[in-house]
């Protein structure tokens, strides 16, 4: 997972939260979290087009594997 850093801030601000009283805020970055989880699952899931020697050509998103 190339983007998985961001699950570590958000884990971060998270802990931050919950150790400093802001519970509503620590519920709201599990939320988050989940999101960025979903979004980088599905992002990895496409890939790009490559045409010839490495350059991108068709599809700005890619295409899902098996199309």
């Amino acid at each position: 997972m190339r983007n998985d850093w961001i699950l570590d801030v958000l884990t971060d601000l998270r802990t931050f939260a919950r150790d400093n009283g802001l519970f509503d805020l620590a519920e709201r970055l599990d939320d988050a979290q989940q999101v960025a989880v979903e979004e980088i699952a599905r992002r990895e899931r496409v890939r790009p087009v490559v045409l010839g020697m490495g350059a991108f050509e068709g599809n700005a998103q890619g295409v899902r594997d098996g199309m």
